[in-house]
């Protein structure tokens, strides 16, 4: 299916690694010009290899002066802009809520979140003189269940789908569409580093971990990153021109998480 998407100008956070690397080649597929950015500067140079076309930029998305620079070097290299996808993020410290350090909470709502803030305020005014303007957020089905062990990355990925329906709200009316992805478990060693944290803390191996992370799934398998770029391909198209506002699940159908 020809997404009619050549040319479409698409910044992506994370773009370095797992989903985020997948999206941006995924875009680029399509013919999209792409800058990505990263704070990985070894995935970075990889990438400049194997994807000489796409620009990028170091960047720390909680940090509000690096995104200004940021902004500054995509609109550089793209000429205007299409799309942001707010992708970067962690996964944050895993124990109970009076056990976790309130700088790694800080740490995850900061990058989780509030990257997502630092990033969208600057690329409004830019999306407004886009013909097909879209931003997507990624949340996490730990943005739609509660998450044993994991409530700062819970609280942030909460947040974020409440940011969205209100972008949405906001910016409707200049033809801005806003949307959230709620990834399942994803493949890649995120993941694997959660389950054996998790595994630690309740004592059981990490099969068992994983056994019961999946009894809340009615597919049970790792989501792939590329099903997740795909569907967040096809959200900047102008064939999802009236989606808006919408919390979208790429899980395998994920009912609770462990």
């Amino acid at each position: 299916m020809d997404l009619q998407i050549k040319g479409l100008r698409v910044l992506v956070t994370a773009g370095a690694n797992g989903i985020g690397r997948a999206t941006a080649r995924a875009f680029a597929a399509e013919g999209a010009k792409v800058h990505i950015c990263d704070v990985d500067r070894a995935a970075l140079a990889e990438m400049a290899q194997s994807d000489p076309a796409m620009t990028q930029s170091v960047c720390d998305v909680s940090d509000r002066a690096a995104v200004g620079r940021l902004m500054d070097e995509a609109l550089a290299a793209l000429g205007g802009l299409d799309c942001l996808v707010n992708n970067a993020g962690i996964a944050g410290p895993t124990g109970r809520v009076d056990e976790i350090a309130p700088e790694d909470w800080d740490s995850c709502v900061a990058i989780d979140l509030t990257g997502q803030f630092n990033c969208t305020r600057l690329a409004v005014p830019y999306l407004k003189q886009s013909k097909n303007a879209s931003i997507v957020n990624l949340s996490s089905q730990a943005g739609k269940h509660g998450f044993p062990l994991r409530s700062p990355y819970a609280a942030a990925k909460w947040g974020v789908i409440g940011f969205t329906k209100a972008l949405s709200a906001e910016l409707g009316e200049f033809g801005i569409r806003a949307n959230a992805i709620c990834p399942g478990l994803v493949e890649g060693p995120r993941i694997q580093s959660v389950i054996a944290n998790k595994a630690r803390s309740f004592n059981v191996s990490h099969e068992e971990m994983t056994a019961r992370l999946f009894a809340g799934v009615s597919i049970k398998q790792f989501v792939d990153p590329a099903d997740i770029a795909k569907q967040i391909v096809f959200l900047a198209s102008s064939f999802a021109k009236t989606i808006s506002g919408q919390e979208i699940s790429v899980c395998g159908d994920t009912r609770m998480l462990a």
